[in-house]
């Protein structure tokens, strides 16, 4: 564990201990670092700001009313983002929408001339599509991986899958990835 997650975790764990005393807005605070992920994985299962806003909204009432269940045999990043995924797999299997990748940064880089963000969004749309084509359960793999700075152990907690599956399904999704984009970046 890095010395930034050790200070993360510490600081994570005060202001759980602090909104379970009765400080609101402690949790205010604490969701302030993890709002950007939660609702960049709405956005890609609902596509719309509107439904990523109120799927949030939906994920931090969970977490709040649940936060005393937080046990801490994972991070609570990890935790949070079990809950949203579970929230928006519900609400998939209701809606049958999903769209796979992150859009929690924007694409656009100052340091970069207009020409080479243009190249970055068109690599960006190019591996979207590529894993859009993915089976479901090796694109969530492949998002929280590498979208989402998830580890494997992390994936497993959050998706109930064994740790190996996970593993599996990634190495699988790379390998349909790799052909599917081999004749772009050719």
């Amino acid at each position: 564990m890095t010395l930034e997650q050790l200070l993360s975790k510490h600081r994570d764990n005060a202001l759980i201990k602090a909104t379970l005393t009765g400080n609101h807005q402690a949790f205010s605070k604490l969701i302030s670092y993890y709002e950007k992920r939660i609702r960049s994985l709405g956005m890609s299962f609902f596509k719309n700001e509107s439904d990523a806003d109120d799927f949030l909204q939906e994920v931090l009432i969970k977490a709040f009313t649940n936060l005393s269940k937080f046990r801490g045999d994972s991070s609570f990043p990890t935790w949070l983002t079990s809950i949203a995924y579970n929230t928006a797999i519900n609400a998939k299997n209701r809606r049958k929408d999903y769209l796979p990748i992150s859009d929690e940064d924007s694409i656009e880089d100052s340091d970069f001339s207009p020409e080479k963000n243009h190249i970055r969004k068109m690599t960006v749309l190019a591996v979207r599509e590529a894993v859009k084509d993915l089976p479901e359960k090796f694109a969530i793999c492949v998002e929280l991986y590498f979208f989402y700075d998830n580890s494997h152990a992390e994936i497993s907690k959050i998706t109930g899958e064994p740790i190996n599956t996970i593993k599996s399904h990634i190495f699988r999704a790379k390998k349909i990835l790799r052909e599917k984009l081999r004749g772009y970046y050719e």
